[in-house]
C-alpha cells in the first residue's frame, strides 16, 4: 500500500486520459470506427458490457493510488459481482485495456502494457500464493498483446510486446517479443509477421 502513488508516479496514471484512450480503442475494434469521432458517440461508449468493467477496473485503481482502498476494492467488487472479472488494484494497466468477454478472468498480473486485449477465463497471476504482491511472482505483460481465452499466465514471467498466447495455453515462461505461444506448457510456436 505504501507504493501505490510512487509505482503510479513512475508511470503517470491519470484517470481520463486512460479512458478515453480506453474507448477510443474499444470503439475502433467493435465498431471500425477512427479516432475521428464525436465526443458524444466516443462517451456513448462507457454504456457498452466491453467497456463498463475497464472502468470500473480504472476507478478502483484511482481509488488505490489515493489511498483510499476501502473504495478502491468496492468498485473492484462490483466489476467482479456485474461482469464476473477479478482485476487486482494496484495492477498498472496501460491505455487501450480491451476485454471482449470478462466471465471467469482474473487479471493478478504485476503490470500490463497499452493495447493489450484480454479475452474470457484468462488467469495472469502468481504460481503461489502472494499477497503481498510482489514483482518476482507476477507477470508483465507488454504492449500490444493478446492472450487467448482460458489461457493461464503464471508466476514472474514477462510476455513480451506483440505477443500473442493461444487459447487455453499454459504459460509458465517468458515468451519474447512479437511470438505466439500455445500448448500446455505453452510453447513458443513461430514468429508473428
Amino acid at each position: 500500500m505504501k507504493n501505490a502513488c510512487k509505482m503510479n508516479q513512475i508511470w503517470n496514471f491519470k484517470l481520463i486520459p486512460f479512458l478515453v484512450a480506453d474507448l477510443r480503442r474499444a470503439r475502433t475494434l467493435i465498431h471500425g470506427e477512427s479516432d475521428s469521432m464525436s465526443d458524444f458517440r466516443l462517451w456513448l461508449g462507457v454504456l457498452s458490457p466491453r467497456f463498463l468493467p475497464v472502468l470500473l477496473c480504472r476507478v478502483a485503481h484511482f481509488f488505490y493510488c489515493i489511498k483510499l482502498t476501502s473504495v478502491a476494492k468496492f468498485f473492484s467488487l462490483l466489476n467482479f459481482l456485474f461482469f464476473g472479472i477479478e482485476i487486482a488494484i494496484q495492477c498498472r494497466i496501460g491505455k487501450g485495456l480491451f476485454l471482449p468477454h470478462t466471465q471467469g478472468t482474473v487479471i493478478g498480473a504485476y503490470s500490463i502494457g497499452e493495447n493489450v486485449t484480454i479475452f474470457q477465463g484468462v488467469t495472469l497471476g502468481a504460481r503461489e500464493l502472494d499477497f503481498s504482491y510482489k514483482e518476482l511472482s507476477r507477470p508483465s505483460v507488454g504492449d500490444a498483446v493478446t492472450i487467448g481465452a482460458g489461457a493461464k499466465v503464471l508466476g514472474g514471467l514477462n510476455l513480451g510486446s506483440g505477443a500473442r498466447v493461444g487459447a487455453n495455453a499454459v504459460v509458465l515462461e517468458s515468451i519474447p517479443e512479437n511470438f505466439l505461444a500455445a500448448g500446455v506448457p505453452a510453447r513458443v510456436i513461430k514468429p508473428l509477421s
